[in-house]
């Protein structure tokens, strides 16, 4: 009897991130460097409270989002190479759904993590802690926002001779959109101003990347294998 769509697609997603928890390095390196590259900005800038704090949430938004794209790489890429690709494409779940659900894999392995760290983060930057709830919804919009556009760029590359440095040019222009309007929602919080309209441009970028990037890279995925 053939499983259903819900289970394959969770099956996807538990098999993902079971290879996450067995090799780790992808999560660990992309945590390591959102705080370390968070940390380097002090050191820059100089030690002035007021300055780092007006300056935390372009810092905190920055790193997660350079952060994001260190597995993006491999998100299909080590698939491809064993074939599971093709056995994945050939399970009965559509290719659309099958990106899907690596997307929240990437999600679930580094998204999350991101956001568990961005707290210490944003207090060694001197972010009051009012605006932490603000900044962890908006971390949460945004990462799953990198999520979906990352796997539909690493889909688009799976298979270029260069697809590690094609990754960056076409992400980096597609998630700005997100970076300004979380980093203006924290900004708004710290200023005493409304945050909730870009929290709520954020949720409707999410809104219309959930179904559109699925697709396109489950067409990207669908030429890879053929």
């Amino acid at each position: 009897m053939q499983a259903s769509l819900p289970a394959l697609l969770a099956a996807v997603i538990g098999r993902d991130l079971r290879l996450a928890l067995r090799h780790g390095a992808d999560t660990l390196g992309a945590v390591l460097f959102f705080i370390l590259a968070g940390a380097l900005f002090p050191l820059a800038l100089g030690p002035s409270p007021e300055l780092l704090r007006r300056m935390a949430p372009g810092i905190v938004w920055v790193c997660a989002l350079l952060a994001a794209l260190l597995p993006l790489d491999r998100l299909f890429g080590s698939e491809l190479e064993d074939g599971s690709l093709d056995q994945l494409m050939l399970s009965g779940l559509p290719p659309a759904l099958v990106a899907l659900a690596k997307m929240i894999a990437h999600w679930l392995t580094t998204g999350l993590p991101l956001l568990i760290a961005a707290a210490p983060l944003a207090i060694m930057l001197g972010l009051p802690m009012p605006v932490l709830p603000i900044l962890l919804a908006g971390l949460a919009l945004g990462t799953a926002i990198l999520s979906l556009i990352g796997g539909m760029a690493a889909s688009i590359v799976l298979g270029a001779r260069r697809g590690g440095v094609l990754l960056p040019l076409l992400v980096l222009p597609l998630a700005t959109p997100a970076l300004i309007f979380g980093a203006a929602a924290l900004d708004a919080a710290q200023t005493g101003l409304s945050w909730r309209p870009d929290l709520e441009l954020l949720g409707a970028f999410l809104a219309g990347a959930l179904p559109l990037c699925p697709l396109a890279a489950g067409a990207g995925l669908r030429a890879a294998v053929e």
